[in-house]
């Protein structure tokens, strides 16, 4: 009788938690980013900035329409490829995520982001910035990040009227970033008046730029602009040093980070580069910037890198929505998503504009002194 009673006991249980089990709601996120290749750094430091804000909402014990709701990040790899960042995006599509935080590129970003509008998954990008992301009529597309045409723009323009740069050289990878950044630049200087004397070309792979920068020698530019990443950029920089160029080197946020120092090495002297990234803070929203840099290196035990505080936003932005639409449905909370106004993030106020863009996003000048980065100015 007592041992019928225990088993009868432990069966109610055993029933009662899978209950509590069946009314925990999991609702997936999907993150993509490059965890393997030349910038996997960049990727690894998006995708801590994910499952950051996955643990914390979680540990929070987060409700949606009176359900409580377990998040579950799905993390994949697209090399900054764009045939791996279609297949990373189907994978999720069949996955059935609630929502996409990605991609890194604007290379894998655009393509990819037909398949979520298809599939009707909302995604938002935390860094892509080639504007074409957000023109293409997908409902689905959003970004956190103020577009290339803002921020090649701010390059053009600051290097012709504070560098009072004389002749101006500009290097892109081809890219769907590089050429995009690269192309505003050239805009904004001819805007300013400035002095162009060659586009070179080069790829996001390459590691010899001896015959671009031997050409570009000759024709003494005072600055030379660099549309592509910090893989790039560093070496390309030990080269200009060993051919015993001194021009100014600017670019976008592709080599606007930490890395760059040690990509570099000893090639880069103080104030010799300056560069912009899509975003940033000043003020008092900095203490906030701030103490996520100390949470996150206390969880990680790394120091971010560069776009970890928008992907941590990004996802928090969507469960907000969700929560406003009391669904993690899709089609139910795509429309709060884009209402999203006035949110008060780690990375400033978000609000979103009818193509999906962030409204009056930030950027940030830098240089580096010391082996340091150096803010110069944040503008919108």
């Amino acid at each position: 009788m007592h041992l019928s009673f225990k088993l009868t006991a432990v069966a109610t249980l055993a029933a009662l938690s899978g209950l509590a089990l069946a009314q925990e709601q999991v609702v997936k996120i999907g993150h993509v980013g490059p965890l393997s290749g030349a910038i996997a750094h960049l990727g690894k430091d998006n995708e801590y900035g994910a499952r950051l804000a996955i643990e914390e909402l979680n540990a929070k014990g987060v409700s949606i329409n009176g359900k409580k709701v377990k998040f579950e990040l799905v993390a994949e790899d697209d090399a900054s490829d764009p045939k791996q960042g279609t297949a990373a995006a189907q994978k999720l599509v069949d996955a059935k995520v609630s929502g996409v935080v990605g991609h890194l590129n604007s290379g894998t970003t655009i393509p990819a982001s037909k398949l979520y509008f298809d599939a009707g998954i909302p995604q938002i990008s935390p860094s892509a910035t080639n504007p074409k992301y957000t023109r293409q009529g997908f409902n689905t597309a959003f970004r956190l990040v103020a577009d290339d045409v803002h921020l090649g723009g701010l390059l053009g323009r600051y290097a012709v009227n504070e560098l009072k740069g004389k002749s101006i050289a500009v290097i892109d990878d081809r890219t769907a970033y590089g050429q995009g950044v690269a192309e505003e630049f050239e805009k904004a200087v001819k805007a300013a008046g400035g002095n162009l004397v060659s586009h070179e070309f080069t790829t996001d792979k390459a590691t010899d730029f001896m015959p671009i920068l031997t050409t570009l020698k000759g024709k003494k530019p005072d600055i030379i602009f660099f549309g592509g990443m910090d893989a790039v950029g560093g070496p390309m920089l030990k080269q200009m040093k060993s051919l015993g160029i001194k021009s100014k080197f600017m670019g976008g946020d592709g080599i606007c980070t930490t890395e760059l120092v040690k990509l570099a090495g000893d090639a880069m002297a103080d104030g010799q580069v300056v560069c912009a990234e899509a975003g940033g803070v000043d003020g008092a929203l900095k203490k906030g910037m701030d103490d996520f840099g100390v949470k996150f290196k206390k969880r990680f035990n790394d120091d971010v890198k560069l776009y970890a505080p928008y992907v941590y936003d990004a996802v928090n932005v969507m469960v907000d929505a969700m929560q406003r639409a009391k669904s993690s449905e899709p089609a139910k909370y795509l429309p709060e998503l884009a209402k999203t106004t006035g949110y008060k993030g780690v990375t400033g106020t978000i609000s979103f504009d009818a193509k999906g863009d962030i409204k009056n996003g930030a950027l940030t000048l830098y240089t580096f002194k010391g082996g340091k980065r150096d803010q110069i100015a944040v503008v919108h």
